[in-house]
């Protein structure tokens, strides 16, 4: 029997609303939490929920809008056959559950697709197009970036809207001291209604001038570091970016996280920033000596994504 391929998550390290105003992004695939095609005879609640929204989704990709040729006689018939996506990865975290499977269903049925190991940057930009399409079904507007890293499966630098390309990072060291690792709020967050807060805020001058002189200025820092492996400007520079967050994106932050927020600016052993589009779902947090600072999350379920 085939073996049908694994989508895995995805993590935007950095880069949350500030791509929407043209800033740099980063993001990684996240091993933990993958999804893929099965098959059964007798579905469960959660697989039939799954087939159902899945015959919804083909009536929308059936659209004269769509950017790309899909078989769905094919797809039609595994929906007989009994087809679901079987997926771990939690929906409203922000890690990448509705990317996954457009990226299976852009892989199994699209009957002219660009490679995952595409040759040249006008590829990625092309299935970014594709995508942003595709994933619009579940978020209303999307960027298509998410979609894009689960189909590639490689970490994704965004220079800007049109400019994207894979990009090699430091190798995760098992035994590294250093970690970025999530934390757990237990309740999932609501994409749309967390933009609109944003597009509000940006109507108010100052916000829009501290987005562009600090917010972008500390992220694409952070990145540029990230990237090199250089530890000292890229703690320097969460700090400031942390900072920012806890002082204008409130709204973003879920619930019970506020002073944890604040504990770790004033002791510097840890910093947290926003993961995905905030108001629940996963935060965020960066530290030098995770074994130090780990048992202060217990009740947030920490997952380790990267050591260093």
């Amino acid at each position: 029997m085939e073996k049908n391929p694994l989508f895995y998550g995805k993590v935007l390290l950095f880069g949350e609303y500030g791509i929407i105003k043209d800033s740099m992004g980063l993001s990684i695939p996240h091993t933990y939490y993958k999804g893929a095609f099965q098959f059964t005879e007798a579905h469960n609640a959660t697989q039939l929920k799954s087939s159902e929204n899945l015959k919804k989704y083909i009536a929308y990709l059936k659209s004269d809008e769509a950017p790309c040729a899909f078989d769905f006689a094919a797809f039609e018939a595994d929906l007989q056959d009994g087809l679901y996506f079987d997926s771990s990865i939690p929906q409203g975290f922000g890690v990448g559950s509705s990317g996954a499977l457009v990226a299976a269903i852009y892989d199994r049925y699209c009957t002219d697709k660009i490679s995952a190991n595409p040759e040249k940057a006008n590829d990625i930009k092309a299935l970014k197009r594709i995508f942003s399409w595709m994933e619009s079904y579940f978020h209303g507007k999307s960027s298509g970036i998410d979609p894009t890293i689960c189909y590639l499966g490689l970490p994704l630098l965004i220079k800007s809207k049109d400019n994207l390309g894979t990009v090699k990072l430091p190798a995760s060291i098992e035994a590294g001291a250093g970690a970025v690792f999530l934390l757990n709020s237990g309740a999932p967050g609501e994409t749309q209604p967390m933009v609109e807060i944003f597009m509000e805020k940006l109507k108010e001058e100052g916000f829009r001038n501290m987005l562009k002189n600090q917010f972008i200025k500390y992220n694409d820092a952070c990145i540029q570091a990230f990237v090199k492996g250089d530890r000292t400007p890229l703690f320097n520079n969460l700090k400031k970016l942390s900072a920012l967050v806890l002082d204008n994106f409130d709204p973003m932050i879920p619930q019970g996280f506020h002073d944890l927020w604040r504990e770790g600016l004033e002791s510097e052993d840890y910093y947290l920033k926003l993961c995905g589009s905030g108001g629940g779902g996963f935060v965020m947090g960066f530290t030098r000596d995770y074994d130090k600072v780990k048992s202060k999350f217990e009740g947030f379920s920490p997952e380790v994504v990267y050591r260093f």
